[in-house]
């Protein structure tokens, strides 16, 4: 299939790491928590995370902090069509497409849960046809976004005419816990809103990029490194100091499986210990379009990848090959190419 357009949403409200721990203060949230904590989150939101600013749906994180199960669900349902319609939106004017001409919808999201499911707000919203096949790949986490084009792409095999939008939404502020356990905390201080979507065709109008050899390797045996539970109705946030090498380890593996040599690897944010363990496993490969959307927007889970990408396209429109990785709950990494078409 053959990517036609590209786009990133993201909500207006930008804090600083210092903005958030000051909120943090202020709400009272950190009241509760040991001392050793409350440091901890400090030298985190003050120091050198590699993120300078997150975005948030609420224009003021006191009230975020503040919201039990409920408030959060609540919080997830609003934004989540919102923003998810917004990328669409804009994919869709780059490609001169009416949102009426999409054929499917797409959608990957893991920080809320809706029945009927996100996409039936995001297609009420753009005034899709009511024969538009929707669907919704929830529980895979971070890595979401390259699962999610390879459903399009074996839709788009059945079906070679279509147009199909895919959208990955993450409203993070939504799962948002605190409690003393060092995993929560730092999960606190990495993720941030938005949203990225992409149209696809199964036929080249010269010189687009064509997704391809799409792998994945699951390691079950580590899921309890990084995954939700569920905590009195909340998503609490799972996560293992071991990530960073068990990300690197499984990545390089997907790399051995690659078609060709790329001209640039996109990656999936993670965070900055993550990143650096990917560079050290891949080495002569910076990922340096992945460090900048961990700098200017944190950990936005699944749509990661995709802010990447478009980040690249921008800044290296010669490019003829990339490699695309993402990773996440599971644990599981997934990558796959986007080949230009001569």
């Amino acid at each position: 299939m053959y990517l036609q357009a590209l786009s990133t949403a993201f909500p207006p409200h930008a804090f600083q790491q210092a903005e958030c721990f000051e909120a943090l203060h202020s709400s009272g949230a950190l009241d509760a928590l040991r001392g050793r904590s409350r440091e901890l989150l400090e030298k985190v939101l003050t120091g050198d995370s590699g993120i300078e600013t997150r975005r948030f749906c609420d224009p003021d994180l006191r009230n975020t902090f503040g919201l039990d199960a409920a408030g959060l669900h609540g919080h997830f349902e609003r934004h989540a069509p919102r923003l998810a319609s917004e990328a669409v939106l804009k994919a869709c004017q780059l490609d001169g497409l009416e949102p009426s001409r999409i054929d499917a919808l797409l959608v990957c999201t893991c920080t809320g849960y809706l029945c009927p499911g996100l996409s039936s707000y995001v297609s009420e919203i753009l005034g899709l046809r009511p024969d538009a096949f929707l669907q919704d790949l929830l529980g895979l986490g971070c890595g979401a976004a390259l699962p999610l084009l390879e459903t399009a792409r074996g839709i788009l095999a059945a079906n070679p005419h279509a147009t199909i939008a895919t959208v990955a939404v993450e409203i993070s502020s939504a799962a948002f816990f605190l409690n003393d356990e060092p995993g929560v905390l730092i999960s606190l201080c990495l993720f941030g809103d938005g949203a990225a979507a992409a149209i696809w065709r199964g036929q080249d109008r010269g010189g687009q990029f064509r997704f391809q050899n799409f792998r994945t390797l699951h390691r079950p045996e580590h899921r309890e490194k990084i995954r939700f539970v569920n905590s009195g109705g909340r998503l609490k946030n799972q996560l293992h100091r071991e990530v960073p090498s068990l990300a690197a380890e499984t990545v390089a593996e997907l790399f051995k499986m690659r078609s060709a040599e790329p001209d640039r690897l996109i990656a999936h944010t993670g965070g900055r210990d993550v990143v650096e363990a990917l560079e050290q496993a891949l080495p002569g490969h910076a990922l340096v379009e992945t460090r900048g959307v961990l700098r200017k927007y944190g950990n936005i889970s699944s749509p990661s990848v995709l802010a990447a990408l478009e980040d690249s396209l921008l800044s290296f429109p010669e490019s003829g090959n990339l490699w695309l990785t993402a990773f996440g709950a599971g644990f599981a990494a997934h990558c796959g190419e986007l080949k230009r078409e001569r």
